[in-house]
């Protein structure tokens, strides 16, 4: 590999990772391409704000192996609860967080028990 083509690929790399941070889910879906084209295979890690009674994203692709971390931003508690029964974060008080890593592929429709106008869905490929 040229000097060049290491250089792009560590950009491309940290560029990923960033928007991740920032964007969301096509962000996700860009990172993890970054990764996969240039051999790395390290988990990510995904956050998912509460706030506004909503979950932000509401709609997040993820990889096996990867963590989502919902926070709580409003001044009440919530729950992230999947529909099948596949994760249950039980409360998140004000300012808590919880986190679940996921180790099988599938479509995960979750709510918060709380307010169950609150919807959510995982995609974990």
């Amino acid at each position: 590999m040229t000097v060049l083509a290491s250089l792009v690929a560590i950009v491309s790399l940290c560029w990923g990772s960033a928007l991740v941070a920032d964007q969301g889910t096509q962000a996700s879906a860009y990172a993890r391409e970054s990764r996969t084209r240039y051999g790395e295979t390290s988990p990510s890690t995904h956050t998912v704000v509460m706030e506004g009674t909503s979950f932000q994203p509401a709609d997040l692709k993820i990889s096996v192996g990867d963590t989502v971390v919902w926070v709580n931003k409003d001044p009440f508690p919530h729950t992230a609860t999947s529909k099948n029964g596949e994760f249950d974060s039980k409360e998140i008080a004000e300012g808590k967080s919880w986190e679940n890593t996921f180790k099988t592929k599938g479509d995960f429709a979750y709510v918060c028990t709380l307010h169950p106008p609150m919807k959510g869905t995982l995609k974990v490929e």
